[in-house]
């Protein structure tokens, strides 16, 4: 397993009750649900009325979901060496939004050797192919050398 930044590259979730969690976490969720159901018009004024700090709130809140929230969405994590060569990528994305898969993240590392390593995130849940599918077919797009999926939820 590699190492970025002295982290797991991999993502890990865990269920945890929610009355042994840092009142920072528990509060960045009630901020969300604020913002969500309009019951405030900024995040300074959640995080006020939450009495959370903005700062905290934004530390936390993109590694911060209700279960019911994650339940809905299937998030998968693909991997794939793609050559380094003008609309690779592009083209993997447009085949990715003309399936309706819904990409969350993309991280790139510099190409080394021609190839470079794109990890992307997604929301699956709105797509009509199955998984299986769309891999194989974004491994037939010119320039893609690899593509395999890393993570799902």
């Amino acid at each position: 397993m590699s190492l970025i930044g002295g982290r797991s590259a991999v993502e890990r979730y865990y269920i945890v009750r929610e009355d042994i969690l840092p009142e920072a976490i528990v509060k960045t969720i009630q901020v969300k649900e604020m913002l969500k159901r309009g019951e405030a018009a900024t995040v300074h004024e959640a995080a006020e009325r939450a009495g959370l700090s903005r700062s905290a709130f934004y530390k936390y809140k993109d590694g911060v979901h209700m279960m019911n929230q994650l339940e809905r969405e299937r998030i998968v994590t693909v991997s794939m060496d793609l050559e380094h060569r003008a609309g690779v990528l592009s083209r993997v994305l447009g085949h990715l939004a003309d399936s309706d898969g819904n990409v969350l993240t993309i991280n790139q590392t510099i190409p080394l050797q021609g190839l470079a390593n794109v990890v992307i995130s997604m929301d699956i849940s709105a797509m009509g192919d199955s998984l299986s599918q769309v891999i194989a077919a974004i491994r037939e797009q010119d320039g893609v050398r690899k593509a395999s999926v890393v993570a799902q939820g």
